[in-house]
């Protein structure tokens, strides 16, 4: 049995408690926040707390709380030598107090507290300073039901990066597109089997080969159609650049 304490009470905590809570071999002895209210609905399933001094003895304390809160929060923690991880893709496993034993137990995926989330399909990355601690991580990730990836710190960085680009800027253009159909009453639903086929294809081809559109093809007199309907300057700006990137991947001439 491992016996696990959460710090924190955001997306990635929220998720993750719900997912340990069902693991096998897994135990939430304890939940801590600052400020109670997010965990009063978890009270009678798991102990809660927001004394950061009357935190139990566990084998591992999972910190999944926001990137600049990570360094001080592991600072506060009252004990040493103990397994302390974090939850980023992109803070230093030595921003961790050194007075713990550190690791990372990063699961590379978006988190919204709204929306249902299978956790065994979600990648973990681990990473760990002493050898001794890698299989109580493996045996986390395992519990989870997940595929877990032993990384170090400028690989994790490198997928965080790659994240951000894939998802928030990618979500990003999907609102968009939503700005650009609710300015002419258009329904917004009608792209979604769009998104859900291009999302599809680089399961079974490359982004590379997967890239379609008139960027790709050239189509001057089309791209020029759409740079005039834009209304917005910093969407022209996009369309512009990721027109550029486009081409200059596919080899045609800008």
């Amino acid at each position: 049995m491992i016996n696990t304490i959460i710090l924190g009470a955001g997306n990635v905590a929220t998720h993750l408690y719900q997912a340990l809570e069902k693991a096998n071999g897994i135990t939430v002895l304890q939940w801590y926040n600052r400020n109670l209210d997010p965990l009063q609905q978890f009270k009678n399933n798991v102990d809660i707390t927001n004394d950061i001094t009357a935190l139990k003895k566990a084998d591992i304390y999972i910190i999944a709380v926001s990137d600049d809160a990570i360094t001080k929060l592991s600072s506060q923690l009252c004990f040493q030598d103990r397994l302390v991880v974090h939850t980023s893709g992109s803070v230093s496993i030595s921003d961790l107090e050194k007075k713990h034993q550190r690791g990372v137990f990063y699961p590379l995926q978006t988190f919204s507290k709204e929306a249902h989330l299978n956790f065994s399909e979600v990648p973990i990355c681990l990473e760990i300073e002493r050898k001794s601690n890698f299989p109580i991580l493996k045996d986390l990730a395992e519990a989870l039901g997940c595929n877990y990836y032993k990384v170090n710190s400028e690989q994790r960085s490198a997928l965080h990066l790659a994240a951000v680009f894939i998802n928030n800027f990618t979500n990003q253009m999907y609102r968009i597109g939503h700005e650009i159909t609710e300015s002419k009453g258009v329904e917004f639903e009608i792209l979604k089997p769009l998104i859900k086929e291009t999302a599809h294809k680089v399961d079974i081809i490359s982004p590379f080969m997967a890239q379609t559109g008139p960027a790709k093809r050239n189509d001057k007199k089309t791209i020029q159609k759409h740079l005039n309907a834009l209304d917005k300057d910093i969407h022209k700006d996009i369309y512009e650049l990721m027109t550029k990137s486009i081409k200059e991947t596919h080899g045609k001439k800008l």
